[in-house]
């Protein structure tokens, strides 16, 4: 063992690399209870897809322990999962055979990237930032999805704009989805389900922030636990019979292989006008599975020394399997393909590896690890019955802002940069659309009315940079503003449509500070989230501000710093709190 995996060589015991091996699945074994909750609305049973979950991480592991002899675990990938069901199939139209059969052709296309100079050409051609807003943007989406599943939002529709946009398993959901006209707000908080769901994302920041080992996987147990406490979940109406591990080899014989059956792959091709979509939803797939990848790898394995700069510059830079890095991204993409094949979407490199390499793991002992206890997990899958929809949402909002951790090095402060990194991020969550995202195309209708608070401009800049430096500036703008009231006939010819490019533009430079927030610090990430981004979710400025103090103050409880919360605070938060109970009793 020692001369197969090199532990002398590389500083390390059996010993460590078992414990490495059990830091690393308890810390990522919450994929599955979440990516068959994910994938199952498309019509795939979930048990099957439990079991297609288990084998694409087990090949993809095994693969980086016996080939590649790195600690790094594989399985299907958050926010790929997401595009699978939401974007490909929801609202798109394509049915999960041939959404499976996009992945299997990821899958090979993406080896085929791998070994041959494709790969640099890709890497190099795209900027980083954009590298950066592909991740970050996925982290909105998947944070959205959560905030959505926890039932923390509410939709005002006009009837008289209810369009169905998309051929889904779910067409009333691709519907609300797609339409524009729907208007976001918070709920007023007097579900049981919604509570059980805020319950599981204070607890799961808790688990985090005290990094508890598994915290993810317990807050989901805690959240279960409840949910059945207060009646959410009703045991007495499941049928654990069809619950079981005998009922779940059963269920994969009904998706293991559909992808390259007559629903997958042979239709996804029968109408030619379909051709571009299709090939632009592999495309997502593909970068989005590649730049993921090649990110965690650098990011977690440079400190620990896994990974050297020769490593790093031959992934860009280089075709084949020359290095460590190199068989790790060809590990994934047969991972990948394999997954595909049995039933699953994008398998891909788990960050949350990262914890059994700081745990001690060096080599594939630790992946190895990690995939006999996977494959032990298929016996767990009647437990997939009891685990509520409201216990998966707080942990696609703590992933996702997880994956804001890239935000930061976008330079949100220079438009050239800023502009194209709104639409493949932010965008992203907007239209709960990978594709959309990555291709920067959509709509965002903006209305004006009334005038609210006076405020200092930042385009004063425009004016100091031309010279100002006194009040006689100021005059000058005001006598201009003065003399523009004759100007006033002009409102009646001016649509909304020529307002909303200016709302779109001046929100992107409003994003400057965005990279001044510590987003890879989740003591400040979380507070910045609800103060920000879900700020949009809501649709309102009000529950953006609550939230976000709400979570400071809690943030700060947790990690022992309580007394650094100003009074003020605390008394907003009082009032914020007081406030959300009134929605609720009303």
């Amino acid at each position: 063992m020692d001369k197969f995996f090199k532990l002398k060589e590389n500083g390390t015991t059996v010993r460590t690399e078992v414990l490495a091996g059990l830091t690393t699945f308890f810390a990522m074994s919450y994929i599955l209870f979440v990516n068959p909750e994910m994938l199952s609305q498309t019509g795939m049973p979930a048990q099957g897809v439990f079991l297609a979950t288990i084998i694409g991480t087990v090949a993809g592991t095994l693969m980086m322990a016996l080939y590649a002899n790195i600690p790094y675990a594989q399985a299907p990938g958050m926010g790929l999962n997401a595009f699978f069901t939401y974007t490909v199939v929801f609202a798109l139209g394509y049915t999960w055979q041939e959404a499976l059969a996009m992945v299997f052709l990821c899958g090979i296309i993406s080896i085929i990237v791998t070994l041959t100079k494709v790969r640099t050409i890709i890497i190099h051609a795209i900027p980083e930032s954009l590298k950066y807003a592909i991740s970050g943007g996925i982290g909105i989406f998947l944070a959205y999805i959560g905030v959505k599943k926890a039932g923390l939002l509410k939709f005002s529709i006009d009837p008289g704009t209810y369009t169905v946009a998309g051929k889904g398993a779910d067409k009333a959901q691709a519907a609300i989805m797609a339409n524009g006209m729907a208007t976001p707000g918070l709920v007023d908080f007097n579900n049981p389900a919604v509570l059980v769901a805020l319950f599981g994302i204070f607890i799961t920041i808790f688990f985090v922030l005290k990094r508890v080992r598994g915290g993810i996987v317990l807050s989901i147990a805690a959240t279960t636990i409840v949910a059945i406490l207060v009646g959410v979940v009703d045991l007495s109406k499941i049928n654990f019979a069809s619950n079981n591990i005998g009922a779940a080899v059963q269920d994969l014989g009904k998706i293991f292989g559909a992808a390259l059956g007559k629903d997958g792959l042979l239709a996804l091709f029968a109408k030619p006008s379909r051709i571009p979509e299709v090939l632009l939803a592999i495309l997502a797939f593909s970068l989005t599975d590649i730049f993921d990848n090649i990110g965690t790898l650098i990011s977690t394995g440079r400190k620990a020394g896994i990974f050297n700069i020769a490593d790093e510059e031959a992934a860009k830079d280089s075709s084949g399997l020359q290095t460590k890095m190199d068989k790790a991204l060809f590990s994934d993409m047969v991972g990948t393909t394999i997954g595909a094949i049995a039933g699953t979407s994008n398998v891909t490199t788990y960050v949350e590896s990262a914890a059994g390499i700081e745990a001690g793991g060096r080599t594939g002992l630790t992946a190895l690890v990690v995939a006999a206890l996977f494959a032990i997990s298929s016996f767990f899958s009647p437990l997939l019955a009891i685990v509520p929809t409201v216990a998966v949402a707080p942990i696609l909002i703590i992933v996702g802002i997880m994956m804001l951790s890239s935000m930061k090095d976008i330079e949100w402060d220079d438009l050239s940069e800023a502009v194209p990194a709104f639409f493949t991020s932010v965008f992203m969550g907007f239209t709960y659309s990978i594709t959309h995202g990555i291709a920067m195309v959509g709509t965002t209708i903006g209305a004006i009315a009334g005038t609210s608070n006076v405020t200092t401009y930042v385009e004063s800049a425009a004016g100091i940079e031309a010279g100002g430096r006194t009040g006689l500036t100021a005059l000058v703008v005001a006598a201009l503003f003065a003399i523009s009231s004759f100007f006033s006939p002009l409102l009646a010819i001016v649509p909304t449509v020529a307002v909303a490019p200016i709302l779109i533009i001046v929100g992107i430079m409003m994003l400057s500070s965005m990279k001044d927030i510590e987003w890879d610090d989740l003591s400040e990430a979380v507070p910045a989230f609800f103060t920000s981004v879900f700020m949009g979710f809501t649709y309102s400025i009000t529950h953006g501000i609550a939230a976000g103090f709400i979570m400071y103050a809690f943030v700060k409880i947790i990690k022992g710093e309580a007394k650094e919360v100003h009074p003020i605070i605390w008394v907003l938060d009082a009032l914020f709190i007081l406030n959300f109970i009134s929605l609720a009793l009303a």
